[in-house]
């Protein structure tokens, strides 16, 4: 047998087993581990746009909270500062400065943008310039025309959609709001007093003009509530579609609580579907302390109930709205340090899937359930 170097090839191709052997043994113990599964986040479950409502101020000086919206959500819509007050403070003077940051933020970091709002009624979303104006209905055609058509012309092409109008339906019949119900408690609308019944129309048509690729909304509250606001509301949105007014979509606000009649949430995204509109649940929370107790406590019930009610929300909106008509479900924010709930009924309450320390609560559990279940 040949030698090599005093070693037989038999044993010297025995020791190159042994040393390959433990050499692939090494690797094994010195290899890169797996990656960990991703973790299922709303915007990676949800078979439709997640959105929150967003202001420009957190977004430049929170990292909680735009490193949570970042991670959880694909859509935003601007709280309040692309509303009239803000973007037009006086007359012929536009302010965009928030606008733009929040618009900005959506498209370099490719969330679909919703704009929120063009027209509404409430006298706090209104400068006083408007509230005191004086002029015939020229002229607040005029006012009206010239403010939608430059704030969608801005925004052309930069955002996805616009909720052209707000809120337009009284609570009690289901009328345009036109004068307050009772003198002086703002529920009344200006726009329906200088306008007449038609100024919706001509708001959709001024937006479209402004910039016709975008999808356009009428935006409410209330719908869950069944009964004449909610057969105004379909009226409303099919007397404009079959008029050929360029209408994309119908919000459904569902600013609820945990005494919810869900059979009526289940009825009105069934008949809100039937329009054949987009449907955009479009500021959903759900309050746990609609009775104003000062004294409440977040307790494990209500956390459970708030949980249950948010998957219902999501699995009723998966099966009662075709496919192609889910614009997608938007909460309005999403940590409950920021909501409105508190500030606006001077109460303690809890309303978003995530708490004052942006964790994750059973709410956000419930809702992530719902969009697989």
């Amino acid at each position: 047998m040949k030698l090599l170097k005093g070693r037989s090839v038999r044993g010297y191709g025995t020791i190159v087993l042994l040393s390959f052997a433990l050499l692939t043994e090494s690797c094994k113990k010195h290899a890169t581990p797996p990656a960990p599964a991703p973790v299922a986040t709303l915007k990676s479950t949800a078979p439709f746009p997640m959105g929150s409502a967003v202001v420009s101020s957190l977004l430049q000086s929170n990292y909680y909270y735009q490193s949570t919206l970042r991670n959880e959500y694909n859509s935003i819509t601007s709280d309040y500062e692309l509303k009239f007050n803000i973007t037009e403070p006086q007359q012929g003077v536009f302010n965009y400065t928030p606008g733009d940051y929040i618009v900005s933020f959506a498209n370099q970091h490719h969330i679909r943008m919703h704009a929120h709002n063009l027209i509404w009624h409430d006298p706090a979303a209104l400068p006083g310039w408007v509230l005191n104006f004086q002029g015939d209905s020229l002229a607040w055609e005029n006012l009206f025309m010239t403010h939608i058509e430059g704030e969608a012309t801005h925004y052309k092409g930069l955002v996805a959609s616009w909720d052209v109008v707000n809120e337009a339906l009284r609570d009690d019949n289901g009328a345009l709001r036109n004068q307050d119900a009772t003198p002086g408690d703002g529920t009344g609308s200006i726009w329906r007093q200088h306008l007449g019944p038609d100024y919706i129309a001509r708001a959709f048509q001024y937006a479209h003009q402004a910039d016709p690729n975008a999808l356009l909304f009428y935006n409410d509250y209330g719908q869950e509530w069944g009964g004449s606001k909610l057969d105004a509301m379909i009226a409303l949105v099919t007397g404009l579609k079959k008029r050929g007014i360029p209408i994309s979509g119908v919000g459904m606000q569902m600013h609820i609580d945990i005494n919810v009649d869900t059979a009526g949430v289940t009825s009105a995204l069934k008949r809100l579907a039937t329009t054949g509109l987009l449907v955009h649940v479009s500021e959903l929370d759900i309050s746990v302390n609609p009775g104003n107790n000062p004294n409440i406590v977040f307790t494990t019930m209500l956390q459970q109930q708030q949980a249950a009610l948010y998957q219902f929300i999501a699995e009723t909106y998966r099966a009662s709205v075709p496919q192609a008509q889910r614009y997608g479900i938007t909460t309005w924010e999403f940590c409950d340090a920021v909501s409105w709930i508190p500030a606006a009924f001077g109460r303690k309450d809890w309303p978003l899937p995530f708490d004052s320390m942006y964790q994750k609560k059973p709410a956000y559990f419930g809702l992530l359930t719902g969009l697989t279940n």
